[in-house]
């Protein structure tokens, strides 16, 4: 199955000094492109999100997957880095497509799980106008979204970037990677994003309770399961909300 992605729009850029440019602001380690799409995410100094996307290997240049309303964002933060770097960004006409089976000639892998398929890249990537279930995709693998999970209060390695391979701990300087680093090194995570379990539906919004105190909340839910950001120390417990009274967070 293959639908367009109608919320990603496709920037590219190229110049002699792109990957240069690009590896020296995002998460994770633009070598990797030769290996097919890179996961990444661009982050403020504090450490905190910003976007996240695909970079997506072309002949001289790059393309990078983004969500929609991200694009003016991301745009104006990379033009402010570029200062004289040999780099062009710009929209591409473009659009995005996501498929779980038989992939066309020419589609690449999701880096952040193997159930999530390919994305494939064309000026006509509608034609392939078929429903996927994303949001029980996101849902059954603990996938985070712009404007769901990802927010810019949020940090990547409790939103699971590291299992989700959007991080790169060897690679050296980027925007935010003291942070990124110190959390990974030097703590352990207080919360988290996870996937719980209920008896009973559940809805967007709710907060999760513990003895009658809140713990966490509910982000996106799809039937009896849900993603939820959490206390981690509370990850063994029978947790509840006011309309279902034992929910368990999955295991790993």
């Amino acid at each position: 199955m293959v639908t367009p992605l109608n919320n990603r729009k496709v920037l590219e850029l190229k110049g002699s000094d792109c990957k240069k440019f690009l590896q020296n602001l995002v998460s994770n380690d633009i070598n990797l492109l030769d290996q097919g799409l890179v996961y990444s995410a661009l982050l403020t100094p504090q450490g905190k999100y910003i976007a996240d996307f695909f970079v997506v290997p072309i002949k001289d240049g790059m393309r990078i997957d983004v969500h929609s309303e991200l694009v003016k964002t991301l745009l104006d933060r990379l033009n402010i880095y570029k200062l004289r770097s040999d780099v062009e960004i710009k929209e591409a006409d473009i659009s995005v497509a996501l498929g779980l089976t038989n992939p066309p000639e020419g589609a690449l892998g999701d880096p952040r799980h193997p159930k999530l398929g390919w994305r494939f890249y064309s000026k006509d990537a509608k034609k392939f106008d078929q429903n996927v279930n994303w949001t029980k995709l996101r849902v059954d693998y603990v996938i985070p979204e712009y404007g769901s999970e990802l927010t810019d209060e949020s940090y990547i390695l409790e939103m699971g970037f590291e299992r989700l391979h959007g991080v790169d701990f060897k690679k050296g300087c980027y925007v935010g990677q003291e942070v990124t680093a110190r959390m990974k090194h030097k703590t352990e995570l207080r919360k988290g994003l996870v996937k719980i379990l209920s008896q009973h539906e559940i809805s967007n919004g709710e907060e999760l309770l513990l003895d009658d105190k809140s713990i966490g909340s509910i982000l996106t839910t799809y039937g009896k399961s849900a993603l939820a950001y959490v206390r981690l120390k509370n990850r063994d417990a029978i947790l509840s909300t006011n309309s279902s009274k034992k929910i368990v967070i999955a295991k790993d």
